[in-house]
């Protein structure tokens, strides 16, 4: 069962590494206590519709969101903190956004986003979503069918606030 607009989203582990600081791993309860968030998640970093389209419209998007009363806009994905780092970097997203790992697919798997792409040397990971997060609970949620990005694109979620 996935999650939908009206839950809570669970609380999980999400790793995070900002270019020249340390390490650090957050609990999505405390990251989301108080704070008005938009998040997209993507397969994984560097793919190429996540890298290509997804992302860059968010990071071209971020101030519209924040003048609409966001305070974060998070991008996660089932990689590595270091990877995500990387692609943030060779993004230019410099502390725009935050880039969130969920190396495992921990928060994935409980908010029931997820596809098994095991066959093809991926491993499971997250389906292709955005959120409107407000103290946690789900006011907006689109997710993309398998491969698809048609619902989960910053324009539609900038609309839907």
């Amino acid at each position: 069962m996935s999650i939908k607009i009206g839950d809570t989203v669970p609380n999980a582990t999400l790793a995070e590494l900002r270019t020249g600081e340390q390490p650090q791993m957050h609990q999505v309860a405390e990251l989301v206590k108080d704070k008005k968030i938009v998040l997209f998640a993507v397969p994984g970093a560097f793919t190429p519709t996540c890298t290509e389209k997804h992302l860059p419209g968010f990071l071209d998007n971020v101030d519209a969101f924040k003048a609409k009363g966001i305070d974060e806009v998070w991008c996660v994905a089932v990689n590595d903190m270091f990877v995500m780092e990387a692609w943030g970097r060779d993004k230019n997203v410099n502390g725009k956004m935050r880039m969130l790992a969920d190396g495992s697919a921990e928060w994935a798997k409980k908010l029931g986003l997820t596809f098994d792409l095991t066959e093809k040397g991926m491993g499971v990971r997250s389906l292709r979503f955005s959120a409107y997060l407000d103290n946690g609970v789900v006011q907006q949620l689109n997710v993309d069918a398998s491969g698809a990005l048609s619902s989960s694109d910053a324009q539609t979620l900038l609309d839907q606030i």
